[in-house]
């Protein structure tokens, strides 16, 4: 008899664990049921992102692992989607019996009823996004929880920074009809959802028909319910004043915001093709923290880009200390294929990166702390998302990582915490 049970697996950002949402949906619309370890699975599902080598690797290793325990005469199915660079999918499509993009998702049931099929063209080429696209978006997701989704409003991206593969994995920016974002938003509400978070590589770029971002992000905030509203990932080039002014004035809305600068350095970031300066993004930092005081600010950040010299490392150093960020996301550059950026001298030491993350660490937990220790004895409303051994673990409406003890049936649920100590990137308190 065969085996009817799948293992999805991911690798990636928001959009990735968004899409493996559809995928899994799709897969039990055709009587397949998830497998709760991946031995027991008959179809393995790898949902990966080429945008780190150190996830390529990880596949790897872990495909190779599963073929041979199964011999040579395989047991198991295997599918490979996601945002896959050719020289990657040249590697690793000895693992799989199908390679499948993600748009092509409404008609994997008949193309799983074959033995192999590989079909991964050029996603650059735009008919063949218009093609699919709506029957991708189409696809209800089966979300992890009921209270927290995940919402593309559009994929793909027009920017081409030299560092990243999405222009060359996702293909150009598509959006979704809003009527369609509306409508999905509107459903998962309905059905008691607390939490909406909007997806897109290029998130603020959004437009559909005469709907641009502040006013999609409008349209969301007046549907009626109790719910939290976030997005990402902006970039800093596409955000208005409207914008500001959209999220200032709409109370669903949460206040934190991730606003990638990537690097403090003008030249480096002209190398990376950020068409933005230093002053700028600081300006945009102003007007964001004048419109909305309280809001919680991440960012991204690039370490050793292409050959990044001691004195572009210290001007980073030096906005981030500036600025004082809540929370930073960095990454050490490793040059990815076909890339602009993988053709540009990249002779720093893996060591000298090391310690260069170092420092921005001790700057990011010196600032995030001084930001929290502003919410001590203050009433915060936490979203509840995990509980173990008598203690729940949330996110609060400025993204604050919050623990109090309490019962696992508060999970999925708002409650109110005040705060009685804080550490560099955590809250903790008793419940209201």
């Amino acid at each position: 008899m065969k085996n009817m049970k799948y293992f999805l697996i991911t690798y990636g950002c928001q959009m990735n664990q968004s899409d493996s949402e559809r995928i899994a949906s799709l897969l039990e619309s055709i009587n397949y049921k998830a497998a709760s370890k991946i031995d027991e699975a008959g179809l393995i599902v790898v949902n990966m992102c080429s945008i780190r080598q150190s996830a390529v690797d990880r596949i790897d290793g872990l495909m190779n692992k599963i073929t041979k325990s199964n011999g040579k005469t395989k047991k198991i199915k295997s599918i490979l989607t996601g945002c896959i660079l050719k020289k990657d999918l040249k590697n690793l499509k000895k693992y799989f019996d199908f390679i499948l993009p993600i748009k092509t998702l409404k008609t994997w049931p008949n193309l799983l009823k074959e033995k192999q099929f590989f079909y991964h063209p050029d996603q650059r080429n735009s008919n063949f996004n218009k093609k699919f696209q709506s029957d991708y978006f189409d696809t209800i997701p089966k979300n992890q929880n009921n209270y927290s989704a995940f919402i593309p409003i559009s994929s793909g991206c027009n920017n081409f920074c030299t560092y990243c593969v999405v222009p060359r994995t996702r293909g150009p920016l598509v959006c979704r009809p809003y009527q369609d974002i509306i409508k999905e938003v509107k459903k998962f509400i309905k059905n008691e959802g607390k939490e909406v978070w909007l997806l897109g590589q290029n998130v603020n770029d959004y437009k559909s028909e005469k709907i641009d971002f502040p006013k999609l992000l409008r349209l969301i905030n007046n549907i009626d319910g109790n719910f939290w509203i976030r997005f990402t990932s902006p970039h800093p080039k596409d955000f208005s004043d409207e914008l500001i002014k959209a999220m200032a004035d709409c109370k669903n809305f949460k206040h934190y915001l991730n606003l990638p600068i990537q690097s403090g350095d003008n030249q480096i970031l002209k190398k990376m093709n950020r068409p933005y300066t230093v002053a700028q993004y600081k300006t945009l930092v102003k007007k964001i923290r004048q419109r909305i005081p309280d809001i919680s600010l991440s960012t991204d950040v690039i370490i050793g880009f292409a050959n990044e010299t001691k004195k572009q490392f210290e001007n980073t150093l030096k906005v981030l200390k500036e600025i004082k960020y809540d929370m930073a996301y960095f990454a050490v550059y490793s040059p990815r294929p076909q890339t602009i950026g993988s053709k540009f001298e990249n002779n720093l030491s893996k060591s000298e990166k090391e310690r260069r993350y170092k420092l921005f660490d001790k700057i990011i937990k010196e600032t995030a702390l001084e930001n929290n220790k502003k919410y001590i004895g203050r009433i915060t409303e936490v979203l509840t998302n995990e509980f173990k051994d008598g203690v729940l673990v949330g996110k609060n409406d400025t993204y604050k990582t919050v623990i109090f003890e309490g019962v696992k049936s508060l999970v999925g649920q708002f409650v109110k915490v005040k705060i009685n100590k804080v550490t560099p990137f955590g809250l903790k308190g008793t419940i209201i």
